[in-house]
């Protein structure tokens, strides 16, 4: 009798069939750049798991479930995967389009067992200020409320209301730069496994610490405070621990940085680690954000540090196109220029004008070039350079997070000087991207250990890469779409207070009302 209990069940989880998709980008309400279907196709667009040679760092989680679940003998409907890099709202025809076909996608693949979706968390579109929390909640109206749907998110979310109570399974990403989207796509499915052999049952508690912020987990505190929630998973009842670090540039009412804990079917224990690892963020909220340098700041400590082998990195934060900035500003480049600061590389500014006219002028043609400064106020002024075409690049591709990301089209100039020691070195593309790994100097022809310093378009994802090489980081605070003085953005639909914009804002537990399921 007990054999054949054993094989009925063998057999139940032989046949389970689970759906995947993804759907999300991270959207800066104060970008000038829209964010169409060109960007979804430029960024990731994948129909039928095609997921191609060099799948990006959003195919990852979907890979991973789909050879995790086959391992298990499991049939895997693989719905819509579609992101975009991060720029201003997702325009109504857009986000309907992709959102109804994933829709459509997951009703051809019914009856399922589960469901398990990549999202980011932070996508707003035109007429919804959670298009990922939406999503779940329709995906939760078709399978009812017995089907578990799982869920991926970067750390960067809002972890809304409706996202909690559409979900049965929420995990975040731990690190800033994120170097566990794998790590913490294997959770989503161990969980999922989990609850579908009947081994737990997850009930979630989020805890608001009302603060906004941009918080490096490559030194402490924040450190510490991954070790603390990878610690707590420990802890009995505990299933996993996140913290929603959110994303300041979104104009949306849920906006802000929230724990999340998830136990096993224990709410009172959910909400007491909540209630105090969310206390100890906001107890630590001075030390969280690292110190910001001015331009002018920036420049006069790498003109202290002499020379040993080693470049500076000076991250130019509030142009990132990884926040949806548009990565072509000039404010920093202009600054080094009036100075006379040779020695200095930059990879990549983002000018598909300027790299298609150095492209037409072949390698060493010397000419007059404007570059940069070209989406708006918040891109500087453009630069009128005499530039030579020192190196191009057809296709340059980056890692970061264990996948690839394009680079496009490089056309490495140098400004300024003939000799390493006096140039200025620009590499111009044509695909906009943040700086992820020193490879982006190298595959332009650049060797990133020669200049004295290396300008970077990134917030934090550069670290990773760049940190080992580097002699020192400098997190330059220079204008941009993504301005680092959080009690200067200009919100019009968040209405709660926040710090820093207010000194003792009110904090505590989300009323999550009554799950959708």
């Amino acid at each position: 009798m007990t054999e054949d209990v054993g094989l009925t069940t063998h057999r139940a989880i032989m046949t389970r069939r689970i759906f995947t998709a993804c759907l999300g980008t991270e959207t800066n309400s104060f970008s000038p750049i829209p964010t169409g279907m060109s960007v979804y196709q430029q960024t990731m667009l994948v129909r039928g798991g095609q997921h191609g040679d060099r799948p990006g760092l959003f195919s990852v989680p979907l890979l991973r479930w789909k050879q995790q679940a086959e391992t298990l003998g499991w049939t895997v409907a693989e719905g819509l995967g579609c992101f975009a890099a991060p720029a201003g709202n997702t325009t109504r025809a857009t986000h309907t389009a992709l959102r109804d076909e994933i829709l459509a996608d997951l009703q051809r693949a019914m009856p399922v067992d589960a469901v398990l979706l990549n999202l980011h968390g932070a996508m707003i579109a035109d007429g919804d200020p959670d298009a990922e929390g939406d999503l779940l909640a329709r995906v939760r109206a078709i399978v009812g409320p017995g089907v578990p749907i799982a869920a991926e998110l970067d750390l960067h979310c809002h972890l809304t209301r409706q996202k909690v109570a559409s979900a049965d399974i929420l995990v975040i990403y731990k690190h800033y730069p994120h170097v566990d989207v794998a790590e913490r796509a294997d959770e989503v499915f161990s969980l999922l496994r989990r609850m579908l052999d009947g081994q737990v049952r997850p009930v979630m508690a989020v805890y608001d610490c009302a603060m906004l912020g941009i918080y490096p987990t490559t030194a402490e505190p924040m450190a510490g405070m991954v070790e603390r929630m990878t610690a707590l998973e420990s802890e009995p009842g505990v299933l996993s621990v996140s913290l929603a670090h959110g994303f300041p540039w979104g104009d949306t009412p849920e906006v802000g940085t929230r724990v999340l804990v998830v136990t096993d079917g224990d709410p009172a224990l959910a909400e007491r680690h909540a209630t105090a690892l969310g206390e100890a963020v906001w107890a630590a909220r001075d030390a969280i954000v690292p110190p910001f340098f001015s331009i002018d700041q920036a420049i006069d400590r790498l003109l202290d540090l002499a020379p040993d082998g080693r470049p500076v990195v000076l991250a130019d934060t509030a142009d990132n196109p990884g926040i949806g900035a548009a990565g072509d500003s000039t404010f920093l480049l202009q600054r080094l220029i009036e100075r006379g600061v040779g020695g200095v590389a930059l990879s990549p500014l983002w000018d598909p004008v300027a790299t298609a006219l150095a492209f037409d002028a072949g390698v060493g043609a010397r000419l007059a070039m404007r570059i940069g400064g070209k989406l708006g106020p918040a891109s500087g002024a453009a630069l009128d350079l005499d530039v030579e075409v020192k190196a191009l690049t057809p296709d340059g591709w980056q890692p970061f997070g264990g996948a690839m990301a394009p680079l496009g089209r490089m056309a490495w100039l140098r400004a300024c000087g003939p000799g390493d020691a006096e140039a200025i070195d620009i590499v111009v593309n044509d695909h906009r991207v943040q700086s992820f790994h020193p490879d982006c100097f190298r595959v332009a022809g650049i060797d990133p250990l020669r200049p004295r310093a290396l300008v970077v378009k990134s917030t934090q994802h550069f670290h990773a890469g760049f940190a080992p090489i580097a002699r020192e980081v400098l997190y330059v605070s220079a204008p941009g779409a993504g301005s680092m003085d959080m009690a200067a953005l200009t919100y019009r639909q968040v209405q709660r207070a926040l710090w820093p914009r207010v000194a003792a804002p009110a904090r505590g537990l989300v009323n999550l009302g009554t799950p959708a399921r």
